[in-house]
């Protein structure tokens, strides 16, 4: 068997993400969770046999450029010594980085290790309402800096303008294909990129506003080493190896063993689209409102969470509940203004693991997830190594399943952007009818 895609993810969530894609488009995936053992799975014949993708997923959107390099790098290595024929690196369709990265760093020490001359950056995701015009991100019908991202806690994004964004994060040139190449079709977007390439531009931005653009760049950009963008190209790709005969025709096979134990959803995302699922969750279900500067004095407060959780477990076994610290953008501040920004996150991000482990050590069997920085420290916490993708909850919002201790635990990791609003109580409606 020849491992069709090696892909490696900025965060949990948007590993998770890609992953639901490739299997709903009919390729079996397997998401490691952090760079692999060197002989995780390369001398494991068995382990590869139906293996048609692998997502490495890293904690590498925010943290300081040199660590994102090298743990991408690293995975990169691990991937081509799997044979992948092409690597995906995925980061966020609301492309959120700072100026100094770490997208642009890392897509070039990608394209160094592989000898790629240019690559196509494709963040859009149209299902979820990301779309890219004249080389502008468009959050639904909003710029991304007025989407709500430009209050994002970690990076925010203030510029729409994703060549210049991107011109900023790369000593290289950024060029952009535009709709009006996408619609001519596939031959004579390849054309451009290679016009393109002549000129010495390293990194195409690429416009897209539907599915139908998807299957454009996916036809173009097939044989570069390196293709980057969000999970969205991730669906279109796979239709493209069948035509190539890396990839056969596979039924879904993204089910799941019967799900049992205690519901939990843990939030740490502040994100719009989160605040309005936390308010929608909390008119129906009981939740635990976590503020950093409580959880900066002391265990105490986390403890006195713990309580609460196992009294509400005892009085109401199966009714989910949540614990969130999402909050609106001027409470964040606050906590910012007075632990940073990094300490901030920190207390909220290991409170959260923190409950994730006891609680499943408890009964916790059902667990959703909100936030990507989120996702990526209740993982480490749980030292996962690798994930199964099962049903879609909602676009990019798979639930997966991973063992855990003896047990088996059904876990969604939700980036904050995506979802609807009744994604927590639906999720686990769902499950019970998928894995029943």
């Amino acid at each position: 068997m020849t491992l069709v895609l090696g892909a490696i993810a900025d965060d949990f969530t948007g590993a998770t993400d890609l992953a639901n894609n490739l299997v709903r488009a009919g390729m079996r995936t397997v998401q490691m969770l952090g760079v692999p053992g060197a002989r995780t799975l390369l001398d494991d014949v068995d382990a590869l046999k139906d293996v048609d993708a692998i997502v490495v997923a890293l904690k590498s959107r925010s943290c300081p450029v040199e660590q994102a390099v090298g743990d991408s790098l690293a995975a990169l290595d691990w991937l081509v010594g799997q044979g992948a024929e092409q690597i995906f690196f995925k980061y966020c369709s609301t492309f959120d980085s700072t100026d100094e990265g770490n997208i642009g760093p890392v897509a070039d020490a990608l394209m160094d290790s592989l000898g790629a001359r240019q690559t196509v950056m494709v963040p859009a995701f149209p299902a979820t309402g990301r779309t890219v015009y004249q080389g502008h991100l468009f959050v639904g019908d909003r710029l991304l800096n007025d989407s709500g991202m430009q209050d994002h806690p970690l990076n925010p994004m203030t510029d729409a303008d994703l060549v210049r964004v991107l011109g900023r994060q790369t000593r290289h040139s950024v060029g952009l294909l535009d709709r009006a190449v996408l619609a001519a079709g596939p031959a004579a977007s390849r054309q451009h990129l290679e016009t393109l390439a002549g000129q010495g531009v390293r990194h195409v931005i690429c416009d897209t506003l539907d599915d139908a653009d998807l299957d454009v760049l996916a036809a173009a950009c097939v044989d570069l080493p390196l293709v980057t963008g969000g999970s969205g190209l991730g669906q279109a790709l796979p239709e493209q190896y069948r035509r190539k005969g890396w990839l056969a025709a596979i039924e879904d096979a993204a089910c799941l063993a019967p799900a049992s134990g205690n519901p939990l959803v843990l939030s740490g995302s502040c994100s719009r689209a989160t605040l309005g699922q936390v308010s929608h969750f909390l008119e129906r279900h009981p939740g635990i409102a976590l503020d950093p500067l409580e959880l900066a004095l002391g265990d105490g407060r986390l403890q006195a969470v713990l309580d609460t959780l196992r009294e509400h477990y005892r009085q109401w076994p199966g009714e989910p509940i949540l614990v969130y610290a999402s909050a609106e953008p001027a409470r964040v501040k606050v906590a910012q203004e007075q632990l940073g920004i990094v300490r901030a996150g920190e207390v909220v991000e290991q409170a959260l693991a923190t409950i994730a482990v006891t609680m499943i050590r408890e009964g916790v069997g059902r667990l959703l997830v909100a936030g990507g920085e989120t996702s990526g420290a209740v993982v480490s916490a749980l030292a996962l190594e690798q994930l199964r993708i099962g049903p879609q909850i909602d676009a990019g919002v798979p639930w997966t399943q991973a063992r855990v201790g003896g047990g088996t635990l059904s876990l969604a990791l939700k980036s904050g952007n995506f979802g609807g609003v009744d994604i927590f109580t639906r999720g686990f409606e769902l499950l019970g009818e998928v894995t029943e």
